[in-house]
């Protein structure tokens, strides 16, 4: 879910060791379910390429997505920043996956796919339009002609609510997980703080996390995959209610290779 929240590679803090230990836990007790989501972008993948085999999921995070797209494609791939959530990543995969440490940004694989995906509004952390467009044109560049891209936006501007209070509190037999959030809106942007505070047989810590996320609008979303050579669309709802934008390459010449079959 994580990608760097400033023109460099810096990897924001929010993705770090305590946030990865605690992120899906917290989550699954808000009713997310990574395998239902990863079920229906499948489905959205091959309703546009029936054929497609292949994927590469882009911020995968702690690889729960790519865990079911594993399950339903013949080769995946995935490329996370954050090394915390990369390490849970290849700890929960099939020995041998390929999770590349890596910038949405600035990725070069050297190899095609029939889908990529980038999920969790990763892209939202992206802190510029500049920016949203080398990362799409980046994944689109690892796409097969024909082959689709599935992004997962934040909110727009107008749909974002300032000033909202997000809370969890998650009991299991061993742990006790507490989060509080606060978001305001600074200009095109919304700032999220979150106080965390987890219990468990070693006693009680707590950490703090920022994370800022671009409140991109729909037409430069959609101008993105334009300039990256894709037709695309806004699916408004899905599971999570932000929607997804579902993206077709148009026709190219491919240049690298695809997982298993060689191109020109």
């Amino acid at each position: 879910m994580s990608v760097p929240a400033a023109s460099g590679a810096t990897v924001p803090a929010a993705f770090g060791t305590d946030h990865a230990e605690v992120y899906e836990l917290t989550y699954r007790h808000r009713g997310k379910s990574w395998e239902d989501e990863a079920r229906d972008v499948t489905a959205i993948v091959r309703a546009q390429h029936p054929d497609a085999a292949s994927l590469l999921d882009v911020a995968c995070g702690t690889g729960a997505h790519l865990a079911e797209f594993a399950r339903h494609f013949d080769h995946t791939e995935g490329v996370e920043i954050a090394p915390a959530m990369r390490q849970r990543a290849l700890d929960r995969l099939p020995p041998g996956t390929a999770v590349h440490a890596g910038d949405m940004r600035t990725i070069r694989l050297g190899r095609h796919f029939d889908a990529v995906t980038c999920l969790f509004t990763s892209a939202a952390f992206l802190p510029t339009p500049a920016d949203l467009t080398a990362a799409i044109r980046r994944m689109a560049e690892h796409l097969v002609p024909g082959g689709v891209l599935v992004v997962e936006p934040w909110y727009f501007p107008e749909n974002f609510l300032d000033g909202y209070l997000g809370g969890d509190l998650v009991r299991m037999p061993d742990r006790v997980v507490s989060r509080v959030s606060h978001s305001v809106r600074r200009a095109d942007a919304t700032h999220l703080h979150v106080e965390w505070t987890v219990a468990d047989a070693a006693g009680i810590r707590r950490f703090t996390e920022f994370e800022v996320m671009s409140l991109f609008t729909r037409e430069q979303y959609l101008a993105a995959f334009d300039a990256a050579g894709c037709d695309a669309h806004y699916r408004p709802g899905w599971l999570t209610g932000r929607g997804l934008f579902v993206a077709v390459r148009r026709p190219g010449r491919l240049t690298t290779r695809r997982p298993g079959l060689e191109r020109t």
